[in-house]
């Protein structure tokens, strides 16, 4: 790739940073950040922003901050602190030393609001928060201005001392920053600064009896920590010109902070609002914030996701300026491309039925080899035990079968995958239901896999765990937690009615190779022409759990296709 083809192939994030470099902007520094609200858990939308932000410093040699916007006692907490920095580090990022909290800051701001009043820039207002959202007006006509907003200086100062002393109750007095209540822009409208809040703080304990908004808090954090580009999601950009001007109220930075706005991450079949994803959770419509069906990267991670494959995501789904809906099949796809490297295959029966192959002799054992994984030559192969009784899926069996079913039926012959061809012969149901109890067989041994010498050849290949030697596990497949793509598009309807009710199928007991009796949680594999598992973190000695991660249709690639 040449210069301009390598130009041309860039983000627009990535030439802002490049145009700034050449023109020694800030010295050529990159320096980003990564600001989360520790008021719930991270998903799959912040771990894009984590793979941005930090993956453009790493690109540009520059360094990424994790500071915690810990500006809102009420909802936060030390254990959303402790999940989002596990979650930073599990897909691979590290800030070192350089972990940071806007309540670092607290006296600091406190004193440029100070400079504010003192500049005539800021004000007391007793009004309450549905006054002043009444005066705020609407963006094509002019707001009004507060009956407070021409105190003098030396009250306003009083008042804010006091409200920082705790002598007021919540919500009777704000601080304002006095902008202009004419500008079509509203966040330009004499936005809140400081609220009075009667809340301990996680770090700070009852020191503050006033909290700063987002907007105040946000980009002098930036400044304070040198950040070269504080990149936003897009509905901050109109929040931008506030940034700004609260920037030129302070003084000279160097560096002097710019903010850009992305779009954020929206996924079809999925809702990103912290609030929906807490009505789920508190509803008890998923098991916890780490359901698998959840998109925090909790539950993702508990499903085997792989940070790979999230890293992998974020990369093909690109740096937008404009608002769009990724298909959900992206994210299968590259967790199914990343789990093909890496799974080892295993055989697991989902739906068993007994199969006896009636001509081996009862109580033998014979050691099969099969590879690990065709995919990693590396990968070796391991020892399944085969015996005279075998669970099949059911749904490989089918009494009147069609001509181009190519697996296992009446007078019908398959091989069961590293082992032998069999033939069906007769089988057995249960008079009162019809349902298939026992399928038996024969089998011919000249045929072992690797050893084969009968040159028979069959169109079909099934697999099989042995009876005697299976571990039973309960087995938990997932679909799409919502049935529409949208669910949270209807205006007219609660987004909860398009939740899927079979989102979750329960397996109390399926039957795996006994290989699996020494996964580790979260470990990985391939059941064989059914899907991606793994195990979950539940399990215990006396009982696996198998969450199934992925399909294996490729739904993505045939989305390309069309």
């Amino acid at each position: 790739m040449n210069k301009q083809e390598e130009r041309t192939s860039l983000n627009f994030l990535e030439a802002i940073v490049e145009e700034d470099i050449s023109k020694g902007k800030n010295g050529g520094v990159v320096h980003t950040r990564f600001p989360p609200e520790p008021n719930g858990y991270l998903h799959i939308g912040h771990a894009k922003s984590i793979c941005l932000n930090f993956g453009l410093a790493q690109k540009y040699g520059g360094k990424t901050n994790l500071r915690f916007d810990d500006t809102n006692p009420v909802n936060e907490s030390l254990e959303y602190i402790n999940s989002i920095k596990h979650d930073v580090r599990w897909l691979g990022f590290d800030w070192e030393e350089r972990e940071y909290y806007a309540s670092d800051y607290f006296d600091q701001f406190y004193e440029w609001a100070i400079k504010l009043i003192k500049e005539g820039k800021a004000y007391v207002d007793d009004s309450s928060v549905e006054e002043i959202r009444r005066m705020r007006g609407i963006p094509t006509e002019p707001g009004e201005e507060s009956p407070y907003r021409n105190r003098s200086v030396e009250e306003n100062l009083d008042l804010f001392a006091r409200m920082k002393a705790g002598e007021f109750p919540e919500g009777s007095r704000v601080l304002r920053a006095k902008i202009d209540m004419t500008s079509p822009n509203m966040q330009l409208r004499d936005p809140v600064m400081y609220r009075i809040l009667h809340k301990e703080h996680h770090r700070t304990g009852d020191t503050w009896k006033i909290y700063p908004n987002y907007d105040w808090a946000h980009g002098q954090s930036d400044a304070l920590e040198g950040i070269t580009h504080s990149i936003c999601t897009l509905e901050f950009e109109i929040h931008r010109p506030l940034y700004e001007w609260f920037l030129d109220q302070i003084g000279e930075f160097k560096p002097r902070p710019r903010q850009i706005e992305f779009a954020r991450l929206n996924l079809s079949y999925t809702v990103m609002s912290k609030r929906k994803l807490l009505e789920l959770v508190n509803g008890g419509y998923v098991s916890g914030w780490d359901d698998p069906r959840m998109p925090t990267i909790q539950g993702i991670r508990r499903r085997g996701y792989t940070p790979e494959s999230l890293r992998n995501f974020a990369e093909r789904v690109g740096v937008a300026k404009r608002d769009n809906v990724i298909d959900l099949s992206l994210l299968e796809f590259c967790i199914r491309e990343d789990l093909n490297k890496l799974a080892p295959r295993v055989m697991g029966v989902l739906d068993p039925v007994k199969l006896i192959i009636t001509n081996y002799p009862e109580g033998k054992t014979e050691d099969m080899e099969i590879e690990n994984n065709p995919e990693d030559p590396e990968s070796g192969n391991r020892i399944v035990p085969f015996s005279r009784e075998l669970y099949i899926e059911r749904d490989d069996f089918m009494e009147d079968a069609p001509k181009k079913f190519f697996r296992l039926g009446p007078g019908k012959e398959v091989r069961l995958k590293g082992a032998y061809i069999i033939q069906c012969d007769s089988f057995k149901k249960n008079p009162q239901t019809g349902e298939i109890e026992e399928i038996y067989c024969t089998y011919d041994h000249e045929t072992k896999s690797g050893e084969d010498t009968s040159g028979k050849k069959v169109k079909g290949t099934i697999h099989w765990v042995s009876a005697p030697h299976a571990l039973a596990v309960e087995v938990r497949v997932y679909d799409r937690l919502f049935s529409d793509p949208d669910p949270a598009g209807h205006k007219e309807k609660d987004f909860k009615e398009f939740l899927n009710p079979d989102s979750l199928q329960l397996i109390e007991k399926a039957y795996v190779e006994p290989s699996l009796k020494n996964a580790k949680p979260l470990e990985p594999f391939q059941f064989m022409r059914k899907g991606y598992y793994t195990l979950d973190p539940d399990s215990s000695s006396d009982q696996l759990i198998f969450n199934q991660t992925v399909t294996l249709r490729d739904t993505w690639a045939k989305i390309q296709n069309q």
